[in-house]
């Protein structure tokens, strides 16, 4: 069975002080991948335009890739990975299931399959129709797992939500292979999108949801500590009095929160959620109070890095982003099961 990740409270008294300054170097680690993010493509613009298309603006080709299309875009994959980063610490500390993750337990199948079903519908291609169908999708496909996973001998156990996950994903992942399958233009429009890309994302799309992504993480850090507590099981979170129900419900609106606007701006994007929580793990061992914080930023940079590696690697051409969290997570995830899970 999966290994409960259970923890003494000793292990929550993480000096507060190296932990700070962790992130801080993290922070600034985020920083120089941003800027490096908007100097490399295709193209490549030197570092003293980036500051001089802020300060005086100019109209020329390099000001306007910057503004347009590099920042737009890096400032998207910044949030999409936090977004995922923070929704799979969440998962993963709520169910005490170390293999949780939006894309795990089918909650960005869900909206994927919801962005198909609109545009072979209504043939929209628009990413703002997108953006509201995968808030739909992604609430509708938590909804149903852990219903499912209830229905299981034990309750909504982290194995059982694990099981209701990924046979949910399948069912949905065949539907959405039958629509495509069926209607070649649906295809040729959301393809890429179903891959995971940031290509094409502008301010408006951003601004558009950004006020989704902001509500979802400041919801994850508010819960910081009662996701520490219930870390420890549900029965002794219980017996310190927490309101587990309510943590619970909370819980789920900040991941549909945070997964619906990361499928809306990217695409499906896998392994990023399940990843960086480890990741963080090896450094603060329990406190989803510096957890979460950490999994924004690391998750920032691991996408932000992604992209980079997507656009220069076959440059003019670039591969979709979720290709290469794929080569990084696929690997991970199969040294998570044989290492969590007995036979």
């Amino acid at each position: 069975m999966i290994k409960a990740a259970i923890v003494s409270p000793k292990r929550l008294k993480k000096p507060q002080i190296s932990a700070f300054f962790g992130l801080a170097l993290a922070v600034c680690m985020l920083l120089i991948c941003l800027v490096y993010s908007v100097t490399l493509g295709a193209a490549e613009i030197p570092l003293d335009k980036i500051f001089t298309s802020f300060i005086a603006f100019d109209g020329s080709y390099d000001h306007l890739v910057i503004q347009t299309v590099r920042l737009p875009r890096s400032l998207i994959a910044i949030f999409v990975g936090s977004a995922l980063a923070v929704s799979g610490a969440l998962m993963q500390g709520l169910t005490r299931n170390p293999l949780a993750d939006p894309g795990i337990l089918g909650i960005e199948s869900g909206a994927a399959l919801f962005v198909v079903v609109a545009t072979f519908v209504f043939g929209s291609s628009s990413l703002s129709i997108y953006a509201l169908v995968a808030f739909l999708g992604a609430g509708v496909t938590a909804v149903l797992v852990y219903i499912l996973g209830s229905l299981g001998r034990g309750g909504a156990t982290p194995l059982n939500l694990t099981i209701a996950g990924a046979a949910l994903t399948a069912l949905i992942s065949s539907f959405t292979t039958g629509i495509l399958i069926v209607s070649q233009q649906t295809l040729e429009q959301v393809r890429f999108w179903l891959a995971g890309s940031l290509s094409g994302r502008d301010f408006n799309l951003f601004l558009q949801l950004l006020p989704f992504v902001s509500m979802g993480l400041v919801i994850a850090f508010a819960l910081g500590r009662q996701i520490t507590t219930m870390s420890l099981g549900e029965d002794i979170a219980k017996g310190l009095g927490q309101q587990t129900a309510w943590i619970k419900i909370f819980t789920a609106i900040s991941v549909v929160l945070l997964a619906g606007s990361s499928v809306a701006l990217a695409g499906p994007i896998g392994f990023i959620g399940l990843v960086v929580p480890h990741i963080v793990r090896f450094y603060i061992k329990a406190d989803y109070r510096w957890i979460l914080p950490y999994c924004a930023v690391l998750g920032a940079i691991l996408l932000l890095v992604a992209d980079i590696a997507a656009r220069v690697l076959l440059k003019p051409q670039e591969l979709p982003v979720g290709v290469m969290t794929a080569i990084v997570g696929a690997p991970f995830f199969v040294y998570l099961v044989k290492s969590k899970v007995k036979k």
